[in-house]
């Protein structure tokens, strides 16, 4: 039986291949995997600097990482109010209105 794509693979895996490999193995597989911040942490610091450098296509996905990580959606909420402060208005206003699509999707 065939396995799952990864989403990487799934996203890039046709088109750049070591590039999906690289994020299974490298980013996920040892970074995300290190032991001296949690899965929470790292999902929090994340959709920071991606709320900060305004990667929307990037935050939809980590914002529902977030979540499966155990960041509530109040957490989040304020976390975009937050960075709407220090990152920037467009910034924080691009962010919560990606956490409403999020979560209404969920």
């Amino acid at each position: 039986m065939a396995q799952e794509k990864s989403r990487p693979q799934q996203l890039v895996g046709d088109i750049a291949p070591k590039l999906a490999e690289l994020t299974d193995e490298v980013l996920f597989g040892d970074v995300w995997a290190r032991p001296e911040l949690s899965r929470r942490d790292r999902s929090l610091i994340t959709v920071a600097a991606l709320t900060a450098l305004g990667r929307t296509d990037q935050l939809r996905s980590h914002l529902g990482l977030a979540l499966d990580n155990g960041v509530t959606r109040e957490e989040l909420a304020e976390l975009t109010t937050h960075l709407a402060f220090y990152a920037g208005w467009p910034a924080g206003m691009s962010a919560a209105t990606t956490l409403k699509q999020v979560l209404d999707e969920r």
